[in-house]
């Protein structure tokens, strides 16, 4: 695997043949810089962090994508990526690195397993089981249908929308310091919702949401596993948040990530837009479960996720501006 951070084969961001990208363009920070790992030992890895939540826990995608690099390159390239399935055991802290210690679980002709312990501060604070296969054909094949929704070009980013509702001279200002925030947050994603919600308007919303997401920067053609290390990323990012949309009269006391587990199911381009479909069937007893499918633009299902999370809420103070 020419694996992000991989110094053995031709770069992550490179076009093939050329060692580097197109004039113009920059390499993705994911590649450069939020999943690359210093190799320490043959299966022992040194992540670092490139963005920190306002929360100043550890962003759980970050983990998970960090954690498939480090399984990844325990396996031969023509071994893909089809599952993973993940526990937070710990909250991770900011300050220091993680170190990803991997196990070769089992290596066979078709199927190779690889477990993925995350550890700070001598504990372990995430484990991960990740399921790598050599390419089959089979006759027995389907896919749900990919959701209609307008295109990427014909919505605003995340930023502009956030920008936006900053211009209104009538929003309450804890939730103007609350979107400059995020508007001042590095994060490496391009994110377009699709439909967005009304951010400060506290009815209750069927938990569903659509964005269109791709990475920030160019990572181009190379070792599928890459742009699965990247979809790993991603698919965190506002993700649990959906099963709160039913719940808008609440303040959030603590949203936190229990598990996740991904499916991959053909191939992508993480640097490409894709549909995210997130919905939520079930919340309750403080935890929430969200499942989500990544489509690329041509109505192929790439990506199934699937999380469940703490989700603790207290009564909204009354607000005379929202």
């Amino acid at each position: 695997m020419a694996a992000p951070g991989d110094t053995n084969g031709a770069g992550a961001g490179s076009r093939p043949g050329s060692g580097r990208p197109p004039p113009g363009d920059l390499r993705s920070a994911l590649i450069t810089s939020v999943l690359s790992l210093e190799r320490l030992e043959l299966d022992l890895f040194r992540g670092r962090h490139h963005w920190v939540p306002a929360t100043q826990r550890l962003f759980g995608g970050q983990i998970v994508g960090q954690a498939l690099v480090a399984a990844a390159r325990s396996v031969s390239r023509d071994e893909q990526v089809h599952s993973l399935h993940c526990y937070f055991v710990r909250a991770g802290d900011p300050k220091v690195p993680v170190l990803y210690e991997v196990e070769r679980t089992r290596t066979g002709k078709s199927f190779s397993v690889r477990s993925v312990k995350a550890i700070q501060h001598g504990k372990p604070i995430f484990t991960c089981q990740a399921s790598f296969q050599l390419s089959q054909e089979s006759p027995v094949q389907h896919q749900f249908t990919m959701p209609s929704v307008p295109p990427p070009e014909d919505l605003l980013t995340q930023e502009e929308l956030i920008q936006k509702f900053l211009q209104n001279p009538n929003l309450a200002e804890r939730y103007r310091k609350h979107l400059t925030k995020i508007q001042a947050e590095d994060v490496p994603i391009d994110i377009k919702p699709v439909n967005p919600p009304d951010t400060f308007c506290l009815e209750p919303q069927e938990p569903k949401q659509f964005f269109w997401v791709r990475a920030r920067g160019y990572i181009g053609e190379t070792d599928m596993k890459v742009h699965c290390c990247v979809a790993a990323y991603i698919s965190d990012y506002a993700f649990l948040g959906t099963a709160l949309l039913p719940h808008r009269q609440y303040h959030i006391k603590l949203m936190v990530s229990l598990d996740h587990s991904m499916w991959f199911h053909a191939p992508f381009r993480a640097d490409h837009w894709m549909l995210y479909e997130c919905e939520s069937p079930w919340a309750g007893g403080c935890r929430g479960l969200v499942q989500g499918r990544l489509w690329r633009r041509d109505g192929v299902l790439a990506v199934t996720c699937a999380q469940e999370g703490v989700i603790r809420v207290q009564e909204m103070p009354n607000q005379s501006k929202l």
